[in-house]
């Protein structure tokens, strides 16, 4: 798993490359929204887009992402979520949760409203 950070505007987007199965990869994450939290960015968006599986693990580092984020007093949104994951996301009931975006523009463009 590889986490690549960029800022689009205000918004830091985290690209996820691999599968998120647990282990190293949800540590990678973790270490990401801590960095993007002491830059002082409290707007988020996980691009999905190369990420080929998820299991719970996985699902458990995007949870405890949001929650990291949203106790900050920032968001966490999705783009790019592929079917495999958005199959796992409404199995789990978690698409209520997160709010998910075809495009990294249209999920960065949702935070200015």
């Amino acid at each position: 798993m590889k986490v690549k950070a960029e800022m689009q505007g205000d918004v830091a987007v985290l690209a996820l490359k691999g599968k998120l199965m647990g282990g190293p990869e949800t540590q990678a994450i973790h270490e990401s929204v801590k960095d993007c939290l002491q830059a002082g960015n409290k707007e988020v968006v996980i691009n999905l887009a190369g990420v080929s599986w998820m299991n719970s693990t996985g699902l458990g580092a995007l949870m405890s992402g949001f929650t990291t984020i949203a106790n900050a007093g920032g968001a966490m949104k999705l783009a790019n979520v592929t079917d495999k994951v958005q199959s796992l996301l409404m199995i789990t009931q978690l698409l209520k949760i997160f709010e998910c975006y075809e495009s990294v523009d249209e999920a960065v463009q949702s935070f200015t409203g």
